[in-house]
């Protein structure tokens, strides 16, 4: 079956947001290991940082092997 344009909407969307939260609370969590400290404004702008990567490799893997 093939998946609508909404649902791949929604599929993205929900990636996206489910990245976003374990990068942050990954952060929480291994952070201190280093020996690193930072405040929630801190962790949910470095979780930013790394959604906008990833979502940048993302496309352009798609897009790669879309010409494949």
């Amino acid at each position: 079956m093939k998946q609508s344009r909404l649902m791949s909407l929604v599929e993205a969307v929900t990636n996206v947001a489910v990245g976003y939260g374990l990068a942050v609370v990954t952060q929480i969590i291994v952070f201190p290991w280093f020996g690193l400290e930072a405040e929630l404004g801190e962790h949910m702008a470095i979780g930013m940082a790394f959604v906008a990567v990833s979502l940048a490799r993302s496309y352009l893997l798609r897009r790669l092997f879309a010409l494949i």
